[in-house]
C-alpha cells in the first residue's frame, strides 16, 4: 500500500473511532442506551460518575437507570448534555488504538439563574476493531472539576 494510502486509512480509522464517542454522547442524552452495542464491545469496562460496569448488557441497563434516575422532573428526556472535544487518537495498530477527549457537561433542567454548567472530564480510552468496526472496549472518565466530584 503507498504511503498516501496507508496515511488516508489512518485519518479514516481516526474519524471513525471519533465518532464513537460523539455517537456516545448522543445515545445518552437521546435516552438510547439500548444502542450501546455501536459504541462498545461486548465485554467493555466503563468508569463513570454513576459507577464502574463491565460488559454491554450491565452498561445498557446502568445506562438506562441512570437515565430515569435523574430525570427527576419527569420530563422524559435526560437533564444533560454531553459535549465533547480535542481528541487525541493513538493507532497503535490496524486492530487497536487508544484516545482521549474532554466532556464539557451540562445541566439543561436547572433555573435560569442557575449556571448549567456541571463538570470538566477527560475520557481515557480503549479502542478494538470488531468485524471491521471500531469499538470502545474500556474508558474511564476522570472528573477535573470540580475538585469535589472526585
Amino acid at each position: 500500500m503507498s504511503n498516501n494510502n496507508t496515511r488516508i486509512n489512518a485519518l479514516l480509522d481516526r474519524e471513525e473511532i471519533r465518532a464513537l464517542r460523539l455517537r456516545y454522547s448522543q445515545l445518552l442524552d437521546g435516552g438510547e442506551a439500548e444502542k450501546m452495542g455501536e459504541v462498545f464491545t461486548e465485554d467493555a469496562e466503563v468508569k463513570v460518575t454513576v459507577g464502574s460496569m463491565k460488559g454491554l448488557t450491565e452498561i445498557k441497563q446502568s445506562l438506562k437507570e441512570a437515565y430515569h434516575t435523574f430525570d427527576t422532573k419527569n420530563r422524559a428526556h435526560f437533564p444533560f448534555v454531553h459535549a465533547v472535544t480535542n481528541h487525541d487518537i493513538t493507532l497503535i495498530d490496524e486492530n487497536n488504538a487508544s484516545g482521549s477527549c474532554y466532556l464539557l457537561d451540562f445541566v439543561t433542567d436547572r433555573e435560569q439563574s442557575q449556571h448549567p454548567f456541571l463538570l470538566l472530564g477527560h475520557y481515557v480510552d480503549q479502542y478494538v476493531r470488531v468485524n471491521g468496526e471500531w469499538r470502545i472496549s474500556r474508558s474511564e472518565l476522570d472528573v477535573l472539576w470540580p475538585e469535589e466530584s472526585h
